[in-house]
């Protein structure tokens, strides 16, 4: 790796926690309602939606109400993406006239974007017109973001409140989290890229000649848009079949380092707002801290991993990778997009070295936590820090507390239910897949490698990661309608405990800390955590990465 690399490496690291801060004192002003430096902007936008939808930005909700108008607003944004694809060659701006999208696929596409997956498995710029990507799917990558982070704030409340059942309102954190938050940065970042060369445009696709004399069909469309709001909202979904590694999506150096930072900025700022809502920076400051060490660590084996497999065979592994960005760059991609549950790709994770693509597997696995997606890595890190707690309690003898609200029976089945379904449905799939000719048939190679594609598919769609192997053909019946009932269970299987765990907490008294409450803030706390995600992602998925990606590189490198 050369010098250059290094320090575009710390760079990286460096931006992100400067940012962290600045970005997540600014969230938690606008999710607590506070006046800031985009009120003056946005505040009528606000107050308008409101009272064009009849909301009440006073009525408070229980978890119930808060689960009821959450499910009923993903379902009906699944089915506005549905029926914009099957009647897309009705619809206007389709001047490619581009026809209506299978049954199948148009449930798997709704589906990957009301849960935040964004998984294809269809090109974008030959399936869909400009109006279904515009209208349905940017529309969702900002709606399944705001309802990630809505999700972490009724937690915050269930652990904030004095024996109150009020988790606040649904229709007011989607509110503000679009408005002040996702829409603002959205737009300053796709003026940012159509600067750089990503396209932004409404034309048909333009057919050109060649150095070689032959015809090749250029795509056109509204890229820019849909790029910044997928990488700043944790969404994946490239506008292109291959992702970032396109030029029109990715076309320079500066947007692949703006577009790899985007992916993990609002994850890690959120961790900072936790802190500020919760009254406990030190708190958050640990939970930041596992999360960095954790992605660091994977990293560096990845990087390690593509280095010494090209030392070995004598040759650098750029097969599957942008060769304008090189090796480092695309294991830093890949770290990044399956930490933060994104999706996006700059380079195709079947080309990874077996282990670096076991990490990136690893990585999802954890419960997309390390930082996870926008609000939902979060939350998916609460279950653990719970787990944590509880499993410090029963070593010291006594009730666990965490935030001053006592750990019972209800939160810890609710923790095991929302850290093990996600688990379950990523090795049942698998299983199911690999016993059935139709999970079969769309396998590009056999033996280890084979069974990695099918392995990450269903890992990527349980975590609501989106990004694939690219080796596995999982634009067919089979797949679009199993992925699409994974990607539900791996979304809300863990919504619903969270929500029934800040229902829980709410009506707690808030019990004053004493010499014998154990410490959320000191590195007995950080190492037990990162023990119990470690342990727990470790001891329910090792036997799968053993038949997967280890057995790969053993027999990669007996050659």
């Amino acid at each position: 790796m050369t010098g250059t690399n290094t320090i575009q490496i710390v760079f990286f690291v460096l931006t992100l926690l400067f940012l962290t801060p600045i970005l997540g004192m600014y969230m938690a002003l606008v999710l607590e309602g506070k006046r800031t430096i985009l009120t003056s902007f946005f505040g009528s936008l606000e107050q308008g939606i409101y009272k064009i939808c009849g909301i009440k930005p006073t009525d408070s909700m229980t978890w119930k109400d808060y689960l009821l108008a959450l499910l009923g607003f993903n379902l009906l944004g699944a089915l506005a993406v549905f029926f914009l694809q099957i009647f897309q060659h009705l619809l206007p701006l389709n001047p490619n006239h581009l026809p209506n999208v299978s049954l199948p696929l148009a449930f798997n596409t709704a589906v990957s974007f009301m849960t935040n997956t964004n998984w294809q498995s269809y090109a974008g710029e030959t399936t869909l017109s400009y109006f279904t990507a515009m209208a349905g799917l940017t529309v969702q990558n900002f709606l399944s973001a705001a309802t990630g982070i809505g999700v972490l704030l009724a937690m915050v409340r269930g652990f904030r409140n004095k024996e109150s059942s009020n988790l606040g309102n649904f229709w007011v954190d989607v509110t503000r989290s679009v408005i002040y938050i996702l829409l603002p940065l959205s737009i300053i970042f796709s003026g940012v890229l159509v600067g750089q060369g990503v396209i932004q445009n409404f034309q048909h696709n333009h057919t050109i000649i060649t150095v070689e004399g032959q015809k090749q069909e250029i795509p056109m469309g509204p890229a820019a848009s849909q790029i910044a709001i997928k990488q700043l909202g944790t969404n994946g979904g490239g506008y292109f079949n291959t992702n970032s590694a396109h030029p029109f999506e990715n076309p320079t150096p500066f947007t692949n380092f703006l577009e790899m930072l985007a992916i993990l900025l609002l994850p890690a700022s959120l961790v900072y707002t936790y802190g500020v809502m919760i009254s406990s920076k030190k708190h958050a400051g640990i939970i930041f801290s596992i999360m960095m060490v954790i992605f660091l660590f994977g990293f560096a084996g990845s990087l390690y991993s593509e280095y010494h497999v090209s030392h070995s065979l004598g040759v650098p592994l750029m097969e599957g990778k942008e060769t304008r960005f090189g090796i480092m760059n695309s294991v830093l991609w890949a770290n990044a997009t399956t930490a933060a549950s994104k999706g996006s790709v700059n380079s195709m994770h079947s080309s990874l070295s077996p282990l670096a693509g076991g990490i990136a597997m690893f990585n999802i696995m954890l419960g997309a936590i390390i930082f996870g997606g926008i609000g939902s890595g979060l939350y998916g890190m609460i279950l653990f820090i719970i787990l944590t707690v509880f499993l410090a309690g029963l070593m010291a003898g006594r009730t666990p507390e965490y935030l001053g609200k006592k750990i019972q029976k209800k939160e810890i089945i609710m923790v095991i239910l929302g850290i093990l379904i996600p688990s379950i449905t990523i090795l049942l799939g698998t299983s199911l897949a690999l016993q059935l000719p139709a999970g079969l048939a769309s396998l590009s190679t056999h033996g280890a490698h084979g069974f990695s594609e099918i392995l990450y598919a269903f890992t990527s769609a349980a975590g609501n990661n989106g990004s694939a192997f690219a080796g596995l053909n999982a634009n067919t019946a089979f797949y679009n309608l199993i992925l699409g009932i994974v990607m539900l269970i791996g979304r809300f299987g863990v919504i619903i405990p969270c929500l029934v765990i800040a229902g829980s907490i709410a009506n707690k008294k808030i019990i004053p800390a004493s010499t014998g409450t154990f410490s959320t803030t000191n590195l007995t706390f950080a190492v037990l955590l990162l023990g119990v995600i470690i342990i727990v992602g470790g001891l329910t998925f090792f036997p799968a990465l053993v038949l997967g990606p280890v057995t790969e590189h053993i027999l990669l490198m007996r050659g």
